[in-house]
């Protein structure tokens, strides 16, 4: 665990931040966690305190697992062995704690058997990933204690981003604010949090801590990066970005105020460093926290399939990942070629199956309810599903999840097809929209070149037709991607959006399309969110509407 022993004589206090990965609704295991952080904390590190993320034992989002008395009876009794177990040393962790006025989302400060402060968290998120009214009812007052010498005040998570709280406790005598955090990513979360928390420490004057969670929960992964800000609101501890550990943080009096020392600040990486460090992070801890023995990828040639089975290769190690290519007879040597290139530059086992004699076979069922017909989407879409057909039947008989391949723009407006290219279990770069996925393939060959060259260049297809490309059916992904953003993400309207200069036809159909396919997102598998609003946790929308996404029509 990262942390130097040396405690400088000066130091009043030293605290041990604790940045961990916990496993939601394994309350023994997360128990067992923190006893031998705590223990290695008091010997190893000489820490006076540890601090805990938000939710300790239970992992965050319990979600439902908190309506079962079950649990919280596992939670008490949790909170009884840290109690036995642990002395000499103070802990503050958290809990959700159920009393007769209701069940609060609390922290414990506890030493040598006893709670010497118990805080309730006041400000309950309900927005975004967040539905904590659901749960829980709001604290009130402030927490205040004293460890070794130090007046700390503690908040938790949500509590920090508004003044109250934090004003509270300073009234109440805090020298040093402490905050416990379940706080996930998206991309430039990291400066949010700081420069928010830094209007805390201009309003109070104290020095803040602030703990946070790290590891991936279903679609959210939390990134860490833990810090510290003293009385002038400068950054002068930063845990690492993804990455567990327990960081030790002293304190010393200077004039009479509790001042941190600095203890090295982790850089924060790049955008794109940021972003495939959580695909990574969440694609690792799907498959680990879920019992996988490891990932399937169906590899077509294509870009998305080749940053998939990168992210698996770099996540679970080319030992634990099978590629499948399967040509149709659509399907262009090209693509053959670079999916064996890249297979064979990440080391995974490779294998291809053609799908002709399967969709020989459907069209020979069908030949007599589509006589007349044309050849249409139809067909295309027995393709796809004779694909997801084979994936879904090596992921059964191997034990490994089935990675889908399909990114946000894609989804975004339906260009995917249900049971077949959207059969899996856990979809990595569903909120990744195409441009990005460009991007981020180029970051990652610049690490190591995994993904061919000709791969990044050549037109997008499907290759479901004769000489299908992408933008047979799209717009070009430089077009559709930003209306998608403003669409989605910021919830423009079409008339906004023609205002900023897009084609107002364009606009049209990419609204129509998005609020038509609200079905197929509902069937889709999990994904890593990276944005401020991916689809299922962010983003709920009814299926059946009669919404006008153009205003009002006669």
């Amino acid at each position: 665990m990262p942390g130097a022993s040396n405690r400088p004589e000066q130091a009043v206090l030293r605290l041990v931040m604790a940045q961990c990965n916990l496993l939601v609704g394994a309350v023994a295991a997360n128990t067992r966690q923190v006893i031998d952080a705590a223990l290695h904390a008091r010997d190893a590190l000489r820490a006076d305190l540890i601090v805990f993320p938000e939710l300790t034992l239970t992992g965050y989002p319990p979600e439902d697992l908190l309506l079962r008395p079950g649990f919280q009876e596992q939670v008490d009794a949790a909170l009884a062995r840290i109690r036995q177990r642990v002395t000499g040393i103070h802990l503050l962790l958290g809990h959700p704690e159920l009393t007769p006025d209701g069940r609060f989302n609390s922290a414990s400060l506890i030493r040598d058997g006893e709670v010497l402060a118990r805080c309730r968290k006041q400000q309950l998120p309900n927005y975004s990933v967040f539905d904590e009214k659901r749960y829980f009812v709001s604290g009130s007052g402030y927490s205040v204690a004293g460890v070794a010498g130090v007046r700390v005040g503690i908040t938790l998570c949500e509590d920090i981003w508004t003044p109250q709280a934090a004003r509270a406790a300073t009234d109440a005598g805090a020298e040093l604010l402490l905050n416990l955090n379940a706080s996930p990513f998206h991309a430039g979360k990291g400066d949010e949090r700081e420069a928010e928390v830094a209007n805390r420490v201009v309003e109070t004057g104290r020095p803040v801590v602030y703990v946070n969670l790290v590891g991936g929960q279903d679609e959210l992964v939390f990134d860490g990066e833990s810090f510290v800000l003293d009385a002038d609101a400068t950054t002068v501890v930063r845990a690492p970005a993804f990455e567990e550990g327990l960081y030790p943080v002293d304190f010393e009096r200077r004039a009479g105020r509790v001042t941190p020392l600095a203890a090295g600040v982790c850089a924060r990486p790049g955008e794109l460093a940021s972003i495939y460090r959580c695909l990574l992070l969440g694609v690792r801890d799907y498959v680990g926290k879920n019992g996988f023995r490891g990932a399937i990828i169906g590899l077509s040639g294509g870009v998305d399939s080749a940053l998939t089975l990168a992210l698996a290769v770099d996540a679970l190690g080319a030992e634990r990942v099978e590629a499948v290519m399967m040509p149709s007879r659509y399907s262009a040597a090209m693509s053959l070629e670079d999916a064996r290139l890249e297979a064979a530059s990440l080391g995974v086992n490779y294998r291809e199956i053609p799908i002709e004699k399967p969709f020989g076979a459907f069209l020979d069922v069908l030949a007599e309810p589509f006589a007349g017909a044309p050849a249409d989407t139809t067909e295309e879409n027995i393709q796809a599903r004779c694909r997801g057909v084979i994936l879904m039947a090596l992921s059964n008989k191997q034990g490994r999840i089935l990675l889908t391949t399909g990114n946000k723009s894609e989804m975004s407006v339906g260009y995917a097809t249900l049971y077949g290219d959207m059969a899996g279990g856990f979809a990595p770069i569903k909120d990744v929209p195409k441009l990005l996925v460009y991007r981020l393939s180029e970051y990652r060959n610049s690490l190591s070149p995994v993904i061919p060259q000709r791969v990044l260049q050549r037109p997008p297809s499907a290759e479901l037709a004769a000489d299908q490309k992408d933008e047979d059916s799209l717009p070009p992904y430089r077009v559709l991607d930003p209306i998608l953003e403003g669409y989605i993400e910021r919830d423009l309207s079409v008339e906004e959006l023609v205002r900023a200069g897009h084609d107002a036809e364009v606009v049209r159909r990419i609204a129509s399309l998005v609020d038509r396919i609200e079905y197929k997102g509902r069937q889709a598998p999990p994904g890593v969110r990276i944005s401020r609003r991916a689809f299922r946790r962010d983003r709920r929308y009814p299926i059946t509407s009669g919404f006008l996404h153009a205003g009002f029509s006669d």
